[in-house]
């Protein structure tokens, strides 16, 4: 059958993002901090940008930028009228943004800079055939391993924080085996979710050569209650092993490490930076959560007065300038635009940054409002957010990632917002926090000498119309941190 070339015409619609809107998503990535030490580098390279007030004839801004809850200005408002008559036509397209756009940003890791846990933890997971998407949500997950090095939260958990707090989608199954690649991670039992898997992990190191370690699996695998409680006649009948052999495996085993997290994390802690909030939240007089911006040591920027008197001169005269005025000129022309872009960004980082968080206080206003009492946080989602902000989805996600907001009664992370959501026996939306706290109150209120099984605590909780499973209590408990009910008795 003879081939023939055809041709066809379709009408597609393709969303693209401009380099200016890339240039600000990458600055709301960044907290206060790194926000500060970046507007502080493009000052160092960029001549045409100076601080407002270095002459003395601004007024000194204030610490904080405020906002209260009807944030309708417009991003650019804060420009002062010269500044804006000083825009370059729109021919004259600057090279900044394309500069920063071809030039990868530095990123802002969630750990401290020195010689941590986690930062080992992400050199072994960056040797790993990782696609972009598996990285980031490899680094949240080494992000939520406990201070023993134990990874205690279910894979659904994952993959639902993963796609709220990240705005990574990716299947249970994936996540399973990023865990599982976390698992052969130095140090062995790293991402263990119990002292079992952590023991057994450690025993199935291929360096471990010990003539014990097949005795010592059988152990940790048949009888890890005897082992744990340290009934070692029970453990040498079950398994047919004299007693020298059940104490060479039960030595092993004592000099394995039950907190692979716990030694590294002592230089962690004490190198990790001190929180600093993003944001701050007051109620007012009148019982109204007012926002402000926490501008920390970013200062206030404008174009240099010289370099504006530069254009304006050498632009009156441009017909009759020589070589190296119109050199001048050009040079000028290029560290001007620059610098406006550069504060038109900070601009749109700024309000966006506030339309953020401000729908965040609408929609969680009585908690601010009632002493930061976390049983009245509704359930939330980012598109919610996102709708009464009036932004996408992906810029809601990088304004809580890794900001923080502080209130008369604590610093919280602006992820603690969020949460899902179920629909209690009489059709009322509850937020898996107070299903928690729901939880938290049964078991205060059990008898201690009969304490509640899961099953009845989930029984209990169904009463008070809070219908969760017995697997759901478990995960609720172990976040809680309450033990089981036989540790629990007293």
């Amino acid at each position: 059958m003879p081939q023939e070339l055809i041709q066809t015409q379709r009408e597609e619609q393709v969303q693209q993002l401009s380099a200016i809107q890339i240039a600000v998503a990458k600055m709301l990535e960044l907290p206060i901090m790194d926000f500060a030490e970046r507007v502080r580098n493009e000052m160092d390279d960029n001549v045409a940008l100076e601080e407002a007030g270095a002459d003395g004839s601004d007024e000194e801004r204030e610490e904080t930028e405020e906002t209260d809850l009807s944030l309708d200005d417009d991003y650019g408002s804060s420009q002062s009228d010269d500044e804006r008559a000083d825009y370059l036509t729109d021919d004259d397209v600057p090279d900044y943004l394309l500069r920063q756009n071809n030039s990868p940003e530095d990123r802002v890791m969630q750990f401290s800079d020195s010689g941590t846990s986690y930062e080992d933890l992400l050199r072994q997971a960056g040797e790993r055939d990782l696609n972009d998407e598996e990285r980031q949500a490899m680094e949240y997950i080494i992000g939520s391993l406990d201070a023993d090095g134990y990874l205690r939260k279910e894979t659904y958990t994952l993959a639902d924080e993963l796609a709220i707090y990240q705005g990574i989608d990716l299947d249970t199954s994936t996540i399973e085996r990023l865990v599982g690649i976390l698992k052969t991670f130095e140090p062995r039992g790293i991402g263990a979710a119990s002292l079992q898997e952590c023991l057994r992990l450690q025993l199935l190191d291929p360096e471990m050569h010990s003539p014990s370690r097949n005795v010592a699996l059988q152990i940790v695998d048949r009888c890890f209650n005897d082992f744990a409680t340290r009934r070692w006649d029970i453990i040498q009948r079950r398994l047919h092993i004299d007693e020298e052999t059940l104490q060479s495996a039960v030595h092993l085993l004592l000099r394995l490490n039950p907190k692979p997290g716990s030694g590294l994390n002592e230089t962690a802690t004490a190198s990790a930076p001190t929180v600093v909030p993003d944001f701050y939240v007051a109620v007012g007089s009148d019982g109204i959560p007012v926002v402000k911006l926490n501008s920390g040591e970013v200062p206030e920027l404008r174009v240099s007065r010289a370099f504006r008197e530069t254009l304006r001169e050498y632009g009156a005269q441009r017909d009759r300038l020589t070589k190296q005025q119109r050199d001048e000129y050009t040079y000028a022309r290029k560290k001007v635009g620059d610098a406006q872009l550069f504060i038109e960004i900070i601009n749109r980082r700024r309000h966006t940054l506030l339309s953020v968080m401000g729908s965040i206080v609408e929609l969680q206003k009585e908690f601010f409002v009632e002493d930061d009492d976390e049983s009245l946080l509704v359930p939330l989602t980012l598109k919610e957010v996102a709708a009464r902000a009036g932004v996408d989805i992906s810029t809601v996600s990088r304004v809580t990632n890794s900001k923080f907001v502080q209130t008369a009664y604590g610093v919280y992370p602006l992820r603690h917002f969020f949460s899902s959501q179920f629909t209690t026996q009489d059709g009322e939306e509850m937020s898996s926090r107070k299903a928690r706290a729901a939880l938290a109150q049964v078991v205060e209120e059990e008898d201690k000498r009969h304490p509640l099984s899961d099953e009845a605590i989930a029984a209990k909780l169904k009463e008070r119309g809070v219908p969760i499973s017995r697997r759901t209590v478990v995960k609720y408990r172990d976040m809680l941190g309450i033990p089981a009910s036989r540790l629990r008795k007293r």
